[in-house]
């Protein structure tokens, strides 16, 4: 693959344009992959969606581990790009792929050995934890797929190319839709397998959009450096490569703890709060799409400038990519809050959960505009090579500044189901904002510049 884009040199509107709309679109059909996961399940029982719904922050480690790897990969090469150094980053594209197997075999032992564990601390009786090992343990042991398909994607997307994950995440999806009901319930020879069958459509799926990553990676720009000693284990890669990606996994690994943080305080209010909290939690994502290609397109082009150590053009991407996924986040908040049973009532006719997925719905209308604040101040810190402030951030916004304020307003005041999104709203409100003060403070400190980020 040869992108026709010049991510240092096309204008920022245009690329944050060709960048993000295939990086949204492979997002949104992710989205609707798990969505009809969530429906399946469903169908399965409540009990199932709330199975799944406990599975996420557990499951979340191979997500985390995985975006860790994609985004050292995809920084490394592009500013080495940037920088002009191509053979250098065909050796990132082979070391790459070294680092994700030997990551994921560690990431297997972990979730095989630790879920019974996490499942019971979130609520779960021996009933609901054999429920939920019965997805999670599959999804685990197809953990090297995954990081395998996360790596190839990294390499593609420092040049530019988001277009093949997006065409990955497209028939993935059709294909979802023909293997769940054939493995939940089985037909000819195929035994139905009940919610494992959810867990072998999904590594089956991944299976195959690894294998055709792997052919767009060897036929792109920079393949033509690739050789069989590259991928030979090499300490001068590997580590760059470790100390670029060890802080957004972690960073990433605190949005599970962030997210197993609430459903300790929602397991309080019961299972149905749980599954309509895991309902309300997929409809919120597919509103957060475009954010999400706009953090692969700002650390794609950022990764690139900051190579050719273009730093006005990182200052004018950063704020562009802010005005466009603040005003976006905004809109989608009106739909969100006036639709929110609607969309709910799309995944269980509970009218409980319905209830309590709602009130999230309504809440997390009034938090999204400033999200793309979090998404592309975290992809300008990885795109510089600075990546732990993204685990910083990560630490104060999803795991200290929460737990203290849920702990407090729940155990301490009594709260209600409704207050603990309303303590996480002003939570985020909060740090969102500092995080906009600090920002310009930090790119002067790395450009070594003295100039004002925003006018007011």
């Amino acid at each position: 693959m040869s992108t026709s884009y010049k991510l240092t040199k096309d204008p920022i509107w245009f690329l944050l344009r060709k960048v993000t709309i295939p990086a949204s679109v492979g997002s949104l059909f992710q989205t609707f992959y798990n969505l009809v996961d969530t429906w399946f399940a469903g169908r399965i029982s409540a009990e199932a969606i709330g199975a799944i719904a406990k599975s996420f922050p557990i499951y979340f480690t191979i997500i985390a581990v995985g975006v860790g790897i994609g985004a050292a990969t995809n920084a490394m090469i592009g500013n080495s790009i940037g920088e002009k150094k191509e053979r250098v980053a065909s050796m990132y594209i082979a070391q790459s792929l070294i680092f994700a197997l030997l990551v994921s075999f560690l990431v297997t032992i972990f979730g095989l050995n630790a879920s019974n564990f996490l499942l019971g601390v979130m609520g779960s009786d021996t009933a609901g934890i054999a429920l939920t090992r019965e997805y999670l343990d599959i999804i685990f042991y197809g953990t090297f797929i995954v990081l395998i398909q996360i790596s190839l994607n990294g390499t593609l997307n420092a040049q530019g190319d988001t277009k093949s994950y997006r065409n990955v995440l497209i028939f993935s999806f059709f294909l979802n839709i023909f293997l769940n009901p054939l493995f939940i319930w089985g037909y000819g020879v195929v035994p139905g397998f009940g919610i494992a069958g959810l867990a072998i459509a999904t590594v089956i799926s991944q299976l195959i959009g690894t294998i055709y990553l792997a052919y767009k990676v060897n036929n792109c720009k920079i393949r033509e450096y690739l050789k069989l000693v590259c991928f030979i284990p090499k300490y001068e890669y590997l580590n760059p490569l470790t100390r670029q990606s060890v802080p957004v996994m972690f960073s990433m690994l605190f949005i599970g703890v962030g997210i197993f943080n609430i459903l300790y305080f929602i397991g309080q209010f019961g299972d149905l709060a749980t599954a309509g909290y895991g309902a309300a939690l997929r409809v919120e994502q597919v509103f957060l799409l475009p954010v999400i290609g706009l953090n692969t397109a700002v650390l794609s082009i950022g990764g690139q400038n900051f190579g050719a150590k273009a730093f006005n053009r990182i200052r004018e991407l950063y704020k562009k990519a802010l005005f466009f996924g603040c005003s976006f986040m905004a809109v989608a908040g009106i739909i969100l809050f006036f639709g929110a049973e609607f969309f709910v009532s799309l995944f269980t006719d509970n009218q409980e959960a319905i209830k309590h997925g709602a009130i999230y719905l309504k809440v997390a209308a009034l938090i999204g505009p400033i999200y793309p604040v979090f998404f592309i101040t975290t992809a300008v810190f990885q795109a510089v090579k600075k990546p732990l402030y993204s685990l910083y951030l990560s630490i104060l916004r999803l795991t200290a500044f929460p737990f203290l304020s849920l702990w407090y307003v729940i155990n301490i005041r009594g709260g209600d189901y409704e207050d603990i999104f309303y303590t996480i709203m002003v939570t985020n409100w909060v740090m969102g904002i500092a995080l906009l003060i600090f920002i310009g403070y930090f790119l002067n400190n790395v450009f070594k510049q003295n100039k004002t980020l925003f006018s007011y």
